[in-house]
C-alpha cells in the first residue's frame, strides 16, 4: 500500500465521481443498513467464476466484480483499461498500473465518512460499558492538543480495528500493546524522538495509533498505515495470507526496538539486552542457562535476553520436581494440580526442569578439558515488567507430513508468582523436591494477567481474538472491529495462545 499519491487517480475524478464512490462504499463495502447488507450478499460475486470469496474487487469505472486471488479483476482491467478497483472487504483502492494499493486524500475522506455512517447505523460502539479514566490518563489527555472532550462516562482506550484481509493476527497484538500501561504512558506523553523519515518509522505510527485509541472516538480504526509499515520492515509477514500472531509480536517488538534506540537519552540500560529503549525496559528479561558436567559437576552459566517465553505442553509421563513433599493435590498460583489437568505452572515447571543432554550432545568441559555428558537447566535471572507466555506445542504441530492444531486446553491464573522459577530459587530444590523459600512474602516476582490472545479454527482458516483488562478488573473481548464486555470466567475458560502478565509492583530508579 503506497502512501504516495497515484498519478492514475485523476482519470477517475470526472463528473460525479464522488457520488459514484459513495454509492459503492454504501452498498458494497461498509453496508450499514440491513437492506444494503442483503444487497451486498446477493450481488457481490465474481462476474467470471461466480465465487463470493477470493478477495472480491469492484471496478471503479464500470459495474464489474472480480476475484483478486484468481486475477479475474486483473483480466478485466487489462481488457477494458480500467485502472482502479476497490477491495470490497476493507475499501482499499488498487491501481493496476502501479500494481499496488494507493492513497488518495479525497478518497480516504469519503471512505471514512461512509464507514462512520455505516457503523453508526449498526450501533457499533454503543455496547461498551463505561469506566472512569484514571487521574494519570486524564492528565495526559488534557495535555494532548488532539484530545477530545473527556467525561467520566467516556470509553477512551476501547476501540475496534478493521480487518484488512486476514489481519486479525495483527489486530489482536495491537490491542494487547495498546493496553500495556507503561507503553501507553510512554506514547501518550510524546516521549519518542524520531531520527528517521516520518513515513518509515514504526514508532511514530504506533504513537499515532495510541493517540487514535485514546482520542475518545468510538468508530473502529483502520490501521492501513501500520500494515504498510509492517510489510515494509518485516517482509516475511507481507501478503494477505493468515500469519501467526506470535511471529507478528516478535517482529513488531524487534522493529520498535530498532526504531526506539534514540529515545534512551544515554541512560545506562538495566536489562540483559544492554538497551534502555521503552521496549526493552518493559519486555526484556534475562534467561539463565546452567550446563553442569556429569563428571566434575562444574557449572557453565550464560544469561541471554528474551522478550517472551515459549512453553511446550508437558506430556503425561513428564517427570517434574514436585511442588511440595507428597502433594498430588498441591496448588501453586491458584491452579489445581489434580491428575489430567494441564496448567501454565506445569508448563513453566517443564521449562525450568534439568534436562540430560545425552551422549550425542557432549560438550567440552572447562574443568575436565574433555568432552563430557552434561545436564542443562533454564531459570529466570531477571524478570521483565511484562511477561509474555507463548503456549507453543499446545496449539500447533509442524512436521514433514503434518501441519495441524492440537485442541488442548491449558488453564492459567489471574495472578502468577514466578518465584519458584527464578535462578535464586534453584538452590531450594533438593533431591528433586521444591521447598518453600523463606522469602514467601516477596512481591517482586508477582504478576497480574491483563491480556489473552486466543486462536480459533484451523491453521489455514483460523481467527484471532483478544481479551483485554480495563480498569477495576473489567474485561472486554476484542474481535477485530467489534468489542464486547466479557466476564473473568470467559477469559479463564478460553484457549489462551499468548498470555500477557504485568508486574504487580515496580521499582523506580
Amino acid at each position: 500500500m503506497s502512501p504516495a499519491g497515484c498519478p492514475h487517480v485523476n482519470g477517475f475524478k470526472v463528473d460525479n465521481w464522488k457520488q459514484n464512490l459513495r454509492v459503492i462504499y454504501q452498498c458494497f463495502v461498509w453496508s450499514g443498513s440491513a437492506e444494503t447488507r442483503k444487497r451486498k450478499a446477493k450481488s457481490c460475486i465474481c462476474h467470471m467464476c461466480g465465487a463470493h470469496l477470493n478477495r472480491l474487487h469492484s471496478c471503479l469505472s464500470c459495474v464489474f466484480f472480480g476475484c483478486f486471488t484468481k486475477k479475474h479483476i486483473h483480466e478485466h482491467a487489462k481488457n477494458k483499461r480500467h485502472n482502479l478497483a476497490i477491495d470490497l472487504l476493507y475499501g482499499g483502492i488498487y491501481c493496476f498500473v502501479c500494481q499496488d494499493y494507493i492513497y488518495d486524500k479525497d478518497m480516504e475522506q469519503i471512505a471514512k465518512e461512509e464507514q462512520r455512517k455505516a457503523w453508526k447505523l449498526q450501533g457499533v460502539g454503543e455496547k461498551y460499558s463505561t469506566w472512569e479514566p484514571t487521574k494519570r490518563e486524564l492528565e495526559l489527555l488534557r495535555h494532548n492538543p488532539k484530545r477530545r472532550k473527556i467525561t467520566t462516562n467516556c470509553t477512551i482506550g476501547l476501540r475496534g480495528l478493521i480487518n484488512l484481509g486476514n489481519t486479525c493476527f495483527m489486530n489482536c497484538i495491537v490491542q494487547a500493546l495498546t493496553h500495556t500501561p507503561l507503553l501507553r504512558d510512554f506514547f501518550l506523553s510524546d516521549r519518542h524522538k524520531c531520527e528517521m523519515q516520518s513515513n518509515s518509522c514504526l514508532v511514530c505510527e504506533m504513537s499515532q495509533l495510541f493517540q487514535e485509541f485514546y482520542s475518545g472516538h468510538r468508530s473502529p480504526h483502520i490501521p492501513f498505515r501500520l500494515l504498510h509499515l509492517v510489510w515494509t520492515h518485516a517482509r516475511h509477514l507481507a501478503g494477505y495470507e493468515q500469519q501467526d500472531a506470535h511471529e507478528f509480536l516478535i517482529a513488531a517488538l524487534d522493529v520498535l526496538h530498532r526504531h526506539c534506540k534514540g529515545d534512551d537519552n544515554g541512560k545506562k540500560a538495566n536489562n540483559p539486552n544492554n538497551c534502555n529503549c521503552i521496549i526493552d525496559q518493559i519486555f526484556t528479561g534475562g534467561l539463565q542457562s546452567d550446563v553442569t558436567c556429569q563428571v566434575c559437576h562444574g557449572v557453565s552459566t550464560t544469561i541471554d535476553p528474551f522478550w517472551d517465553i515459549s512453553l511446550d505442553l508437558p506430556g503425561s509421563s513428564t517427570p517434574f520436581w514436585p511442588l511440595s513433599p507428597g502433594g498430588d493435590g498441591s496448588t501453586l498460583n491458584g491452579e489445581s494440580h489434580l491428575s489430567g489437568a494441564t496448567t501454565l505452572t506445569d508448563c513453566l515447571r517443564r521449562f525450568t526442569r534439568p534436562e540430560h543432554l545425552g551422549s550425542s550432545a557432549k560438550i567440552k568441559c572447562s574443568g575436565c578439558h574433555s568432552y563430557q555428558e552434561s545436564t542443562k537447566q533454564l531459570t529466570m535471572k531477571k524478570l521483565p515488567i511484562v511477561a509474555c507466555f507463548h503456549l507453543k506445542v499446545s496449539r500447533f504441530e509442524h512436521s514433514a507430513k503434518l501441519r495441524r492444531k492440537i485442541p488442548t486446553y491449558v488453564s492459567f491464573p489471574l495472578e502468577l508468582d514466578m518465584t519458584p522459577f527464578m535462578a535464586s530459587s534453584k538452590e531450594s530444590r533438593m533431591n528433586g523436591q521444591y521447598q518453600q523459600s523463606v522469602d514467601v512474602f516477596n512481591n517482586d516476582n508477582k504478576y497480574s494477567l491483563f491480556a489473552v490472545v486466543n486462536h480459533q479454527g484451523t491453521l489455514e482458516s483460523g481467527h484471532y481474538t483478544t481479551f483485554i483488562r480495563q480498569h477495576k478488573d473489567q474485561w472486554f473481548k476484542c474481535d477485530d472491529a467489534v468489542i464486547t464486555k466479557a466476564s473473568i470466567k470467559d477469559v479463564l475458560d478460553s484457549e489462551g495462545y499468548l498470555l500477557f502478565y504485568h508486574k504487580q509492583f515496580l521499582e523506580y530508579e
